[in-house]
């Protein structure tokens, strides 16, 4: 038998997450953000879209910071470029975010590690989706 303290910790976030804001989700179908997104939405997880770009996404409205998501946001979701990660991260910490999700080729060492200090559960360089299909099948 699995004690909880060994179960996979990011198993854990997937089944325990309800709301995740996707920062970076486009509006556009051909998107890498919009078809993951539109997967998580289709698992039953509400998607917040953070984009200052667009007024809506997957039928949810748009909103141009974390800072504006008027809701309790489960995981933050990252599809910007490394350079415009470490800004996000600390709107995720003042908003006391429990989890960080960066994307496939987002890598930010520095901002992964200050949102470990404020206890924040981090997942860098993954796919969500990919990571979400291989658990729950």
């Amino acid at each position: 038998m699995t004690s909880v303290s060994s179960a996979d910790p990011v198993t854990e976030l997937l089944k325990r997450a309800k709301i995740i804001a996707v920062v970076g989700l486009s509006n556009n179908v051909l998107r890498p953000s919009h078809g993951v997104a539109s997967y998580m939405q289709s698992r039953g997880y509400r998607i917040i879209p953070v984009n200052p770009r667009i007024e809506l996404s997957l039928d949810e409205k748009a909103f141009a910071s974390l800072r504006e998501v008027p809701e309790k946001i489960d995981i933050v979701n990252i599809f910007r470029r490394p350079e415009f990660v470490e800004e996000i991260v600390d709107q995720a910490i003042e908003l006391k975010v429990p989890a960080i999700w960066m994307q496939e080729g987002v890598i930010h060492e520095k901002a992964a590690e200050k949102a470990r200090q404020a206890g924040i559960f981090v997942v860098m360089d993954r796919c969500i989706l990919i990571e979400h299909r291989a658990r729950f099948r």
